[in-house]
């Protein structure tokens, strides 16, 4: 495993476990942008890891970018490049064919929402508060902000929310669908623990197609993505964890796949 200063990568059964831990803000420098995405090379080399997990420690999740950072920063061309490097990093755990749940607490603040948002699930505490202030900083969010929250939320309330600078609170954030669940702070890791297990059940190469065909929806006209789920789903039909799912459904008892 590679060596990590701003991050901890540890596992947990088949959870890989991704911790930000820069504490008290876990902002997100170039260095800790460049450590998730060597965390993500492990985790997708290592075959035991079904889900992954990323959390902050602290007091927040991730209260934005590093600010100081980009005092040494010159030229916008750099500027560029910095927002290019975080899109990438953000754009392949988006991507990936692990499922990568977020459990956000305390702050997810500029690049931290990103980063929030770039994974596939988020689980929040009430009182955490999420948005993208970047505007009262005289910037604009950089690391596909603009992109990711209209999705989630809506053009119009992603506008109200770049324009104005207000973060939501975690509650408020699953009634816009930004997050999936909420829960009291004490409880926050438990339940995403929980969440990332029951998940992590499942067979890997189901999935994994599920991830790839929900990802599919999004670009392809309906017709080839039904057609691909079509050919997924023969694909998985011929797998020993399909026949295992059957038999365990019929005998009335819990699979146990092999994911194969």
């Amino acid at each position: 495993m590679p060596e990590f200063s701003l991050i901890r990568v540890t596992k947990e059964a088949r959870v890989g476990i991704l911790t930000l831990a820069n504490p008290p803000a876990n902002t997100l420098s170039q260095k800790m942008i460049q450590e998730i995405d060597m965390a993500f090379d492990h985790f997708s080399q290592d075959s035991e890891v079904k889900v992954i997990l990323l959390h902050g420690e602290g007091r927040f999740f991730a209260a934005g970018a590093d600010i100081k950072e980009f005092t040494r920063v010159k030229h916008g061309a750099d500027f560029q490049d910095l927002a290019r490097e975080g899109q990438r990093v953000f754009r392949r755990i988006e991507t990936f064919h692990k499922p990568v749940l977020a459990a956000v607490h305390g702050a997810a603040l500029g690049g931290g929402l990103e980063l929030a948002m770039a994974c596939h699930m988020r689980i929040v505490a009430e009182s955490a508060k999420l948005g993208l202030p970047e505007l009262q900083l005289g910037l604009i969010p950089g690391f596909a902000g603009t992109q990711r929250l209209p999705n989630l939320v809506g053009k119009s309330k992603a506008m109200e929310m770049i324009l104005t600078s207000d973060p939501v609170t975690g509650v408020e954030a699953v009634k816009l669908g930004l997050a999936n669940q909420t829960y009291a702070e004490d409880r926050l890791l438990e339940e995403a623990r929980k969440l990332a297990s029951k998940i992590s059940d499942k067979g890997i190469q189901t999935i994994s197609n599920v991830l790839e065909l929900l990802k599919v929806s999004e670009t392809e006209p309906f017709e080839q993505a039904q057609e691909k789920e079509a050919l997924r789903f023969g694909e998985v039909f011929e797998t020993y964890d399909a026949s295992e799912g059957i038999k365990a459904f019929i005998e009335k008892r819990k699979p146990s796949f092999e994911d194969s």
